[in-house]
């Protein structure tokens, strides 16, 4: 019986294992497109018709998402979390009107900063493919990370603490 027991961990640890390689190929292979310039926004409107200025020395995450998109339901949280700690942007693309987005952060209990980009401009400009998408800037707004795909806190958490 614990030969059966020992036999079933190592297979399932082995799965994870090429799963977590898989994904971690596949995500970097979706972020080669991805605009690597320096990061040149100074302002954003949020939803609420507030102006988000983008702050100077100070890393920045920039996450794209969409309402339509379950594995960004998923990883919401994940952004929630780091967006008590750190400067985050995110953009909601093609999501709909503001008040549906709105309805969406309130129905999941989201507060983050967010942008309707409803025609699809800043998606474009960052030449995003697959959602969610997320990159990380350095204080002097250079790209350091991108993730496309889920990613958790914690792996969130440890990318933006490397670019202090």
């Amino acid at each position: 019986m614990k030969e059966k027991i020992k036999k079933y961990l190592k297979e399932t640890l082995l799965f994870f294992v090429i799963l977590a390689v898989a994904s971690n190929a596949i995500s970097y292979y979706r972020s080669l497109d991805l605009n690597k310039n320096k990061f040149d926004i100074n302002r954003f409107i949020l939803l609420n018709n507030k102006i988000y200025t983008v702050p100077k020395n100070k890393p920045l995450l920039v996450h794209f998402w969409a309402t339509w998109c379950p594995t960004c339901k998923f990883e919401a949280s994940n952004i929630e979390a780091v967006s008590k700690d750190y400067e985050v942007i995110t953009i909601a693309v093609q999501s709909g009107s503001q008040e549906d987005i709105q309805s969406y952060l309130k129905e999941h209990n989201l507060s983050f900063n967010v942008v309707n980009d409803h025609d699809g401009y800043f998606s474009r400009k960052f030449n995003i493919k697959a959602f969610p998408t997320t990159i990380i800037y350095d204080k002097k707004l250079n790209q350091k990370f991108s993730e496309v795909g889920y990613t958790t806190t914690a792996g969130l958490y440890s990318r933006m603490k490397l670019v202090q």
